[in-house]
C-alpha cells in the first residue's frame, strides 16, 4: 500500500503545475490564485488513499480525476464567497474581493467545466460509473447550496432538514472522493458503497466541525472571520440545536440576538457575543463536539466493512486529520 507520505509528494506535485491556461489572465489568474492558496487537498488525498487500498502506485488514471475533485471544490468556494460576502478564505482575499463579482463568477464556471474535463480522464472501463457518480455529486452540492440559502430566511429549521442540506452540500462530495477512488482502483460494488458512506459520514462530521468553529475557533487557525454564519443568519448546526434544547424564553432570546443589527463592524460584534452567550448557556459547543465523535466513530464502522490492520488505520488517520480540528 501506498504511504501517506507518498500521497503527500504526488499531491504536491499534482498540484504545483495545475495545467491552466494562461489566457485571457482575467478569466485563469484567479484559478491558479486559488489552487496556489489551497488548504489540505483533503477531497483528492480520499481519492489516493481509497484507490492505495487496491493499487501500490498512481497513474493519470487516479491522478487527473483527484485533481477534478479539489478544482470542482474550488469551483464551489469561489461562488459560495460571493453568495456569503465574505472577504477572506483561507486568510487572504476571496477571488470577487481581489478581482471583482463578475470575474469571480466567470472563473468560477470555468473552473466548473475543468473540473469535468478532469474527471473524463478515468479508464473507459468505469467511466460511465464515474462520471453518472460526479454529476449526481455536483448536482447535489448545488442542491443543498439552495437549501442552506433558503434557512437563512426561515425562522427555524429542523435538524432533520439540516442534516440533509450538509450531506448534499459537503458530504457528498467528500463521500465521491472515497468511492471514487475505489472504483477507478477495481474494487468491488460492496466495498465502493462502504467506502462512499464511510467518506458521507465524515463529511458531515467535517461541516460539523466547521460550524463549530465558526463561532469558537481561531481566526488565524480557521481562515476567515470567525461569526461569519452567525452575521449572514446561516442555519448553522449550532444554531438548529440550540432551538431544539431552548425553553421559550431562550428561544425568544435567540431569534432577537438573530435579529440585531450588523452594519457596522460593532454591531456585528455585539451580535456574535449576544448569540454565542446563548450557545454556551444551552451547551450547544459541546454538544457538537459529542456529534463530531459520533458521526467519526459512524464512519470508522464503515471502514472496517472494507479493511484492517495497517489499510484500516490509513483510514482513521485521515478521518482524524478531517475532524480533528475541532478538539
Amino acid at each position: 500500500m501506498t504511504t501517506e507520505s507518498r500521497i503527500d509528494k504526488v499531491l504536491e506535485q499534482l498540484f504545483s503545475n495545475p495545467g491552466f491556461p494562461s489566457e485571457p489572465s482575467g478569466l485563469y489568474a484567479p484559478l491558479g490564485y486559488m489552487i496556489e492558496i489551497g488548504g489540505k487537498r483533503l477531497r483528492p488525498r480520499l481519492a489516493l488513499t481509497t484507490y492505495s487500498l487496491y493499487k501500490d502506485s498512481f497513474t493519470e488514471e487516479i491522478l487527473q480525476p483527484a485533481m477534478g475533485l479539489e478544482i470542482y471544490h474550488n469551483f464551489t468556494l469561489i461562488h459560495d464567497d460571493i453568495m456569503d460576502n465574505s472577504p477572506l478564505r483561507r486568510g487572504v482575499p476571496t477571488v470577487w474581493k481581489k478581482w471583482g463579482m463578475d470575474a469571480g463568477i466567470l472563473s468560477g464556471d470555468v473552473m466548473s467545466i475543468e473540473s469535468f474535463r478532469r474527471m473524463t480522464m478515468a479508464p473507459q472501463r468505469v467511466l460511465p460509473l464515474v462520471m453518472d457518480l460526479f454529476c449526481n455529486t455536483a448536482a447535489g452540492v448545488c442542491e443543498g447550496q439552495q437549501y442552506d440559502m433558503e434557512f437563512e430566511r426561515m425562522d427555524r429549521v429542523s435538524m432533520e432538514s439540516y442534516i440533509e442540506m450538509i450531506g448534499l452540500k459537503t458530504g457528498a462530495l467528500i463521500a465521491c472522493a472515497a468511492k471514487l477512488g475505489a472504483l477507478i482502483a477495481g474494487a468491488s460494488e460492496s466495498d465502493c458503497d462502504n467506502l462512499y458512506e464511510y467518506g458521507y459520514n465524515l463529511g458531515l462530521a467535517f461541516q460539523v466541525a466547521d460550524d463549530y468553529l465558526d463561532a469558537y475557533g481561531d481566526e488565524k487557525v480557521f481562515g476567515k472571520p470567525i461569526g461569519g454564519d452567525i452575521v449572514n443568519n446561516k442555519k448553522s448546526w449550532l444554531t438548529v440545536r440550540a432551538f431544539e434544547k431552548a425553553s421559550q424564553a431562550q428561544a425568544e432570546a435567540l431569534e432577537k440576538a438573530l435579529q440585531m443589527p450588523v452594519g457596522t463592524d460593532e454591531e456585528k460584534g455585539a451580535k456574535i457575543a449576544a448569540v454565542m452567550n446563548i450557545y454556551s448557556e444551552l451547551g450547544v459547543d459541546e454538544d457538537a463536539k459529542y456529534e463530531i465523535l459520533r458521526l467519526n466513530s459512524k464512519a470508522m464502522e464503515f471502514a472496517s466493512s472494507v479493511c484492517s490492520g495497517v489499510r484500516l488505520e490509513t483510514l482513521r488517520r485521515f478521518a482524524e486529520k478531517l475532524v480533528g480540528r475541532s478538539k
